[in-house]
């Protein structure tokens, strides 16, 4: 299904799940409950487990795996974690409502590069999707008419996030199909046509899902038509340090908005480059002239929500950017990350071309970061899952992290032994 039916079709879906008969009792609140469509995403993840095939391969959800296909606890977080313990005046006190400050004064200098009070400010959230929430909700209050424009694919919680919240939903071009690569004059023009003062959703980098991300030229090009239109730039920046294993090299386009005084939002996580994904790290950083006055109102929103952030995720991150040896550590180890991620998508590719699998697959070289759109069809996609237990989404992207020495082969063999067939029906279908 081309991209921009697959996301009306979604969006649809979602918006009807919320439509409910009345009701004739004024407290029968519970009874009005409207089951709601399944994470596809999780759906996946609890079907994988499930399997009792020795084969399974998961390249669904967006988690780091190791060369062995473990979660991997980053040595400096670990040695974050023996000192922190080690510390006798540990404690679990509540956080300030903007959160710990020696983390979000980290997590600024992390992204934009500074941690001048006078021109940027953060407030700690419940990872990268508390980011976008509290944002999103800032938004709404001081402009409730505004459109949010997303790219076409983008993270399916966007949408929720953003619609929920009560703000109008668009989306700009993105992903070139035929290409697998990114449509960029259909990016431009759509954000230079979007009405100005519109709010623009960007993926900082590693883009998710298509692994697609502008070159510092395309990026130099969107920000300026970003200022000239007078939008308002929203990066979520979940990856930072996956695509080129570099921070301030991932950071380009938010560091670039920055210097040119383009007020911003930035939804920072650091569940992935952290791998400190259950403990929902993250922060709203923002750019603007009167920081204080803005980190007042946003403070108030999380009052709202949740009061102040969680403390532990907070002190390992802040323990680790803010001493000399372990952030040295922690770049060594996001270099680990992203080498390995390369590896396996050169390696994923080698073994296509040494099959001959037709079609050219140098998009999933050239894509980035965790996640490739792999171009595999709707029914490539059912099949693998129903006939190879290789587990993945529809769209066909694919968590290049899932992807290690021991099963690399057998994914390739089974796209291989698919398209074939789907160029071929005729061929003998066999269970690899």
């Amino acid at each position: 299904m081309p991209i921009a039916r697959e996301m009306t079709a979604m969006k649809g879906k979602r918006d009807r799940a919320y439509v409910s008969k009345s009701s004739t009792q004024k407290n029968d609140y519970l009874q009005r409950a409207i089951p709601q469509p399944a994470e596809p995403i999780f759906e996946l993840a609890a079907a994988y487990e499930a399997d009792k095939n020795p084969k399974k391969v998961n390249v669904s959800i967006g988690a780091y795996r190791d060369d062995v296909g473990k979660s991997w606890v980053l040595p400096s977080v670990r040695e974050a974690k023996i000192q922190l313990h080690s510390d006798p005046f540990f404690g679990h006190e509540y956080l300030p409502i903007a959160g710990l400050k020696s983390f979000t004064d980290a997590a600024l200098k992390l992204a934009l590069g500074t941690d001048d009070p006078t021109l940027v400010g953060a407030v700690q959230t419940i990872s990268g999707t508390g980011a976008i929430r509290i944002g999103g909700e800032y938004l709404f209050k001081v402009a409730p008419r505004a459109t949010v424009y997303l790219p076409s694919p983008t993270w399916t919680n966007h949408y929720d996030i953003f619609t929920d919240i009560g703000l109008s939903v668009k989306y700009y071009r993105y992903y070139a199909e035929g290409t697998c690569g990114l449509d960029f004059d259909g990016m431009y023009q759509d954000i230079k046509d979007a009405e100005e003062g519109s709010i623009i959703l960007l993926h900082a980098c590693a883009h998710n899902p298509t692994g697609v991300d502008p070159t510092i030229d395309q990026w130099e090009k969107v920000l300026h038509v970003i200022q000239s239109r007078k939008h308002f730039p929203f990066f979520d920046m979940a990856y930072q340090g996956f695509a080129s294993g570099i921070p301030e090299k991932d950071a380009f386009a938010v560091r670039r908005a920055f210097s040119l005084k383009i007020p911003l939002f930035v939804a920072q996580s650091f569940a992935k480059n952290f791998g400190l994904y259950g403990e929902r790290v993250g922060a709203l950083c923002f750019a603007d002239t009167q920081i204080m006055k803005l980190k007042s109102h946003i403070c108030s929103i999380v009052r709202a929500h949740f009061s102040c952030g969680p403390a532990y995720g907070a002190r390992i991150v802040a323990k680790v950017l803010n001493d000399d040896n372990l952030h040295l550590r922690w770049e060594q180890d996001i270099a680990t990350m992203s080498s390995r991620i390369l590896k396996m998508r050169q390696t994923l590719f080698d073994h296509l071309l040494r099959l001959e699998t037709p079609g050219d697959w140098s998009h999933i070289k050239k894509q980035i970061g965790m996640f490739s759109y792999t171009g595999l069809s709707t029914s490539i996609c059912t099949k693998l899952v129903k006939d190879c237990s290789v587990y993945l989404p529809l769209s066909g992207r694919i968590s290049v992290a899932g992807l290690n020495d021991s099963n690399v082969a057998y994914f390739a063999e089974c796209v291989d032994r698919l398209v074939r067939e789907e160029q071929n029906p005729s061929r003998k279908r066999t269970r690899l």
